[in-house]
């Protein structure tokens, strides 16, 4: 299929889930959905690699995952609802996100939100 190019996809770290990405990432996000049940995270967290394999993820989103690289999964095609949901795995929140992406500590994002919220 042939996706034609949005001006959105220009913006430096913008990774719009377009339907390029959600072909992209439509292994990804179907494990992802499995997390709602406490037992597909028990087998995931027990063999995250074979879990991975059992949905027939990428090389590059099977390494993203077991890396826990949000970022490098949403540009993999992950949405960010379902990737909420293997965050949650390891009590990942969108302020651990947010510092993952930006090279900061948690502490020091959400230091960064208070501080932009004062201006």
């Amino acid at each position: 299929m042939v996706w034609k190019e949005h001006d959105y996809e220009k913006i430096p770290g913008t990774y719009v889930f377009n339907g390029r990405r959600a072909v992209m990432g439509y292994a990804l996000n179907k494990m992802c959905m499995t997390f709602n049940s406490e037992e597909n995270r028990q087998e995931f967290l027990e063999d995250r690699d074979a879990y991975c394999r059992k949905f027939k993820l990428t090389d590059e989103q099977r390494e993203a995952v077991l890396e826990k690289d949000i970022l490098r999964l949403l540009q993999l095609g992950g949405n960010i609802y379902y990737l909420a949901k293997f965050g949650g795995i390891y009590g990942m929140n969108s302020q651990s996100w947010g510092a993952q992406q930006t090279g900061m500590t948690v502490e020091e994002f959400k230091a960064m939100l208070l501080k932009a919220g004062e201006d």
